[in-house]
């Protein structure tokens, strides 16, 4: 937003300055088109959430990739490059989800104590973090949750511990690592001890027996897609009607005040006339360049690390900071706070150059220096298509991290190798990661980063071309 409106700023003081003459028409639809682009920021994560939840809440039965509304489904596979509905997905953890409506019950969540990594990120509509439980919260041995919606007034047993959410629509996204297929069985017995019930039946003591969901062919779409291709009618209605059950928080006021005037807001009708008659190519123009118009509208947020960079605070903690907060959405939808997890990326080698595949590439940590995580916390690093999917291989392997069988060098550092075809020592064959022949780019991520990470005075090593 910051970026829109100074550039409409700088296009009006040109334009006065040199001569020119601006009808108040054209002053007035380019201020109509800054509130468009306000609204489209600030609704995106909604309706993305919601999309998502769509997609996967499109079954009659839970299945392991979805479960209809108010129901647990397990991912029981390590991610592969299969996996599109949701972009830079990780290979670390086996998911376990569910979409909750709070408008009409609570629901019990119970996580079981481990010894590993497992946590749960409850979010808003918005994809705010308003509640970790289990491996990163403030108290990890809470492990009984009531969940209520914003118009819950009914009581909270003792045994629960209450997580008011501020809007009906929740998404819980419980991570449990992984030590690879070997392990599996170990996830499965932690993903079959994560409870979610009505409040009824925890108070009664009956069985949760899940309602069956529905299948409808049209939800059947990859969210991130199906929402950049929705129409400005389609896009701004349907968030229109999820403002009434998902209330904006008392500090987006002013901006809920400022789009309803283009007839964005809750219970509001939009009328795509208010965009011109050029409206299809306008809106076509403001999509296309929404990565570039967030991602400078964040660089307040933007933490250099050599050549690798992150977005820290208030990721996943957004409050008024909707640039941020959609660009979260657009490029790693379900984001942790930097108190869980950091994403560390990068895109080019040590000399600045994009990554090519038609290039070898070594990332080389010395002895001592490999990524420094509290108990129970655990990195990997993961390599990406220009889509921000996995990269398909042959091997299946997408990621290397901490417990990868990897050689060390004698004097105790380790080389990471990232090319397209296996390295030519065969005893190197666990230290390759595979990339794409053309560009792609990589994540680090760092669960439970020890403060020495958060803080700087640990980097990340950067990348170099192989000689």
């Amino acid at each position: 937003m910051k970026k829109i409106t100074k550039l409409l700023g700088l296009i009006l003081a040109i334009m006065f300055t040199s001569g020119c003459t601006v009808s108040n028409n054209e002053v007035k639809e380019s201020s109509q088109w800054e509130t468009i682009y306000d609204a489209y920021v600030y609704a995106f994560p909604l309706v993305l959430v919601n999309a998502t939840m769509e997609k996967m809440t499109n079954t009659v039965e839970a299945t392991t990739t979805q479960a209809p509304v108010n129901q647990l489904f397990h991912s029981r596979n390590l991610a592969n490059a299969s996996a599109k509905d949701v972009v830079t997905i990780n290979t670390d953890t086996l998911y376990s989800q569910a979409f909750l409506d709070l408008s009409d019950t609570a629901m019990v969540f119970i996580m079981p104590k481990t010894d590993r990594f497992c946590s749960g990120e409850l979010m808003d509509a918005y994809t705010n973090a308003v509640k970790i439980t289990g491996s990163g919260s403030d108290n990890p041995d809470q492990t009984a949750f009531l969940i209520t919606g914003p118009d819950y007034s009914g009581e909270i047993p003792e045994a629960l511990t209450q997580v008011a959410m501020p809007t009906n629509m929740t998404w819980i996204l419980c991570r449990v690592l992984s030590y690879g297929q070997a392990d599996l069985e170990n996830v499965y017995a932690i993903q079959n001890n994560i409870q979610l019930l009505p409040l009824e039946n925890y108070l009664s003591g009956q069985a949760d027996v899940p309602a069956k969901g529905t299948y409808d062919e049209s939800n059947n779409f990859i969210p991130i897609e199906h929402v950049l291709q929705m129409t400005p009618a389609a896009f701004f209605n349907t968030a229109n009607q999820l403002m009434v059950t998902n209330p904006s928080a008392s500090a987006d006021q002013p901006l809920i005040e400022k789009i309803s005037t283009v007839g964005v807001g809750p219970g509001l009708a939009f009328d795509d006339t208010i965009l011109g008659e050029a409206k299809e190519d306008d809106w076509s123009k403001m999509i296309d360049a929404l990565p570039t118009t967030l991602f400078s509208a964040s660089q307040d947020f933007l933490i250099q690390m050599n050549n690798w960079r992150f977005f820290g605070e208030p990721v996943a903690e957004f409050a008024t900071e909707y640039d941020y907060r959609a660009l979260i959405a657009l490029n790693g939808l379900a984001a942790n706070p930097v108190s869980v997890a950091i994403y560390p990326n990068t895109n080019s080698d040590s000399s600045g150059q994009t990554f090519d595949g038609s290039n070898n590439y070594v990332i080389h940590f010395d002895k001592d220096q490999l990524p420094p995580t509290n108990e129970l916390g655990f990195w990997s690093i993961t390599a990406y298509d220009s889509d921000n999917f996995l990269i398909d291989n042959p091997l299946n392997r997408y990621s290397i991290n901490d417990r990868s069988a990897v050689v060390y060098n004698p004097d105790g550092s380790l080389d990471l190798l990232l090319q397209t075809e296996a390295p030519a020592d065969a005893a190197l064959a666990n230290n390759w990661l595979p990339i794409s022949a053309d560009n792609f780019h990589l994540y680090l991520r760092i669960y439970l980063p020890q403060e020495t990470v958060l803080e700087g005075s640990w980097q990340p090593p950067t990348i170099k071309k192989a000689e």
